[in-house]
Formats: structure tokens, C-alpha cells, sequence
């Protein structure tokens, strides 16, 4: 599974347009909201609904150690290359956990903790807890491979706590609180952004130092998030993040669009192949143990409620949309066969345990 685990996300190729994935924290009235566009070159995935109180064990990575868990709560994730592998998602407790490309980062040593990949790191975090601190603290724990792509990741929680963490020369690096002015990350290290769109605002400028892409999206989303937590729209949370999100777009390489309500427990996204808007509402899903994980292909084309189309997760379907995905990105990556049946093995392996 190692290859399986190694590759992709927001953009393989750092000097390219697919590096442009963008995510934020939103709130009006108490309330939040935390927005994300996926940019790649396709949009082939599926959207998953995760039980609470399975025993899972991480893929072992380069005969590392691996780590064991229960999970505590179920979640709703929004997975490409496998079931136990998301690119973010957030759980019943509120938690939302979303990542993106940053060239650059560079992992821990090995060391005694267990080791896990990029994809594998958000569901671990979505099973075992509900705030950022909790998230941190799992750093004692658990190391992402040096193996592994470059990413970084926004956190943010119910009560409206929001953190970025970063691997940058062999430490983790995390934002938050006083030390987090904005809750916006792109594909620029979050202390530079911070900086480069402050200077742009203390000089009047909006040029300044915006001559690639992660930094202009980062500004942008910046102003468009500060005017709207300053009261400066009518709008709807839901409907404001994803003026945002279109705001930020990179043409045909953003395939999804989603917005998680974290204080309704609602979550709505939109593909590029299924522009219709589709919500979930985590009051419709059932996350006890005993049911059954549900899944449905992200572009269906469909609007509305989205909990109607969930069905069984099988093994078929995990290997039609995994092959679809692999086709459709073999320009990037190279996902074999063998790959594909591991993954919807491994998943297949997790079992409730009551």
C-alpha cells in the first residue's frame, strides 16, 4: 500500500496551476462555517459517511510502527483514492480537517512514535477527536512519513477554534489563537502569507509581493472572510462561503466545492462535473457500530438532500470509483491494479468492535 499512500493531493506538481486548493473559517452570530475547494484533475470520488467504535490499525508504512484505535466519532469525508484515505471531512462533534499541497514541508525524523500517512492522518484525527487541542496533542503520538507529499492542514472546531500545522524543517509548526489572525490557508506556509498580505494591506498596494497564485487566492479569501465576520453581508454563511470559494476558483482544475455548517451539522458541496448543490445533514446519517457505512459518487447529478442517495459501501463500488479515479489520473499518478484491490481490502478488514 505504499505507493497507494504516497502520491497525489493538491497538486502533485507544485509549479503548476493544480497547486491552488484553498480552505477558511467563517462566522456570523455564533455561528461557523469552514469552506474548501479541491483543485486536481479529476473530480471522480465519492462521499463517505464513517462509524463510530470501529478497531482500525494505520497502514504500515516502510515496516514503521503503526497505531491502533477505536474510533470514537463518526464523521462525513469526501474520499478520492479509498475509503479510509479522505482529503478531509468533519465529524459528528463538529471537528473539520482539511489539507493542501505546501513544497516545501519536510516531516520528522523516525522516531519512536507511529507513523501514517497524509490521508490517513485526517480520518485518524476525525475518529479520535472533537477540538484543536486534541488534534495537537495527538503530535506525541503520531508522525506523518518523510515519505509522503508535502501538505499542511487547516483544523478547525466547534467553538470556533481554528489552527494551521505545518511540518517545516523536521518540526511541527502550529498557528492558532493570537498566533492566527485569520483562519485562511492555501499553498504558501501560513506565517509568509500572514506577512505578505499585511504588508499589501499597510501599503495600499494589492500587487505587493501577489505574483503567484496561493498568495492572491490567500488575500482574497482574507478580505472576503474579514468583511463578512465584520458584518459587511446578508448573506447565509453557507451561501457567502461559497461566493468565497468562487471567488478563489482555478477555473476547470477546482473539481470540488464544499461547505461545511459546522453549528447546524450540515455539510453542502458541488463537483465540476455536478455543479448542482447536495447537502447532508448529520441528523439523517446513522453512525452507530452496528449499521452499515454508506457512500455515494460525488457526481451524481442530483440536488437537494444528499443523505437519499447513500448506499451500502461495497467492495464493487470501492473498485469502480478507485479505477475511475486512477484513470483519469494517470497523466499525474500511476495507481495499479494491485494497488486498488489493497486499499479496498484494508477497508474492507475494519470491523465494528462492540
Amino acid at each position: 500500500m505504499k505507493k497507494m499512500l504516497a502520491f497525489f493531493l493538491c497538486a502533485l506538481l507544485a509549479n503548476q496551476t493544480l497547486d491552488a486548493c484553498t480552505t477558511f473559517l467563517i462566522h456570523k452570530n455564533g455561528k461557523y462555517a469552514f469552506g474548501r475547494n479541491y483543485d486536481w484533475i479529476t473530480d471522480v470520488g465519492m462521499v463517505c459517511s464513517n462509524l463510530r467504535g470501529l478497531a482500525k490499525t494505520s497502514a504500515q508504512i516502510n515496516g514503521q510502527p503503526t497505531v491502533s484505535w477505536v474510533s470514537k466519532y463518526g464523521s462525513i469525508t469526501f474520499n478520492q483514492y479509498g475509503k479510509e484515505f479522505p482529503t478531509g471531512g468533519m465529524n459528528e462533534r463538529g471537528l473539520v480537517v482539511e489539507m493542501m499541497w505546501l513544497d516545501g514541508s519536510k516531516y520528522p525524523e523516525p522516531d519512536s512514535r507511529a507513523e501514517i500517512g497524509v490521508l490517513q492522518w485526517i480520518q485518524y484525527q476525525l475518529d479520535n477527536c472533537s477540538t484543536i487541542e486534541e488534534v495537537i496533542a495527538t503530535n506525541s503520538k503520531i508522525r506523518i512519513s518523510k515519505t509522503h507529499p508535502p501538505v499542511h492542514y487547516l483544523v478547525a472546531d466547534l467553538s470556533g477554534r481554528a489552527a494551521t500545522i505545518e511540518f517545516l524543517d523536521g518540526n511541527t509548526v502550529v498557528h492558532t489563537g493570537t498566533n492566527l489572525s485569520i483562519a485562511v490557508l492555501t499553498n504558501t506556509d501560513y506565517a509568509t502569507s500572514e506577512r505578505v498580505y499585511k504588508q499589501s494591506i499597510n501599503s495600499k498596494d494589492t500587487n505587493v509581493a501577489f505574483n503567484d497564485n496561493s498568495l492572491q487566492r490567500f488575500a482574497a479569501a482574507c478580505s472576503m472572510v474579514q468583511q463578512y465576520n465584520a458584518g459587511g453581508s446578508n448573506s447565509s454563511l453557507v451561501d457567502y462561503s461559497f461566493d468565497v470559494l468562487k471567488k478563489v476558483s482555478n477555473d476547470d482544475f477546482t473539481k470540488w466545492s464544499i461547505v461545511y455548517d459546522m453549528s447546524a451539522k450540515k455539510v453542502y458541496f458541488k463537483s465540476k462535473s455536478s455543479p448542482q448543490v447536495k447537502w447532508i445533514s448529520y441528523a439523517d446519517v446513522d453512525f452507530s457500530c452496528n449499521s452499515t457505512s454508506l457512500a455515494f459518487d460525488m457526481n451524481l447529478t442530483v440536488q437537494g438532500n444528499g443523505a437519499r442517495q447513500f448506499k451500502p459501501l461495497t467492495k464493487e463500488t470501492s473498485t469502480i470509483l478507485l479505477n475511475r479515479a486512477a484513470t483519469e489520473s494517470k497523466s499525474q499518478i500511476n495507481i495499479g491494479e494491485a494497488d486498488i484491490r489493497r486499499d479496498v481490502e484494508y477497508a474492507s478488514r475494519i470491523k465494528c468492535q462492540l
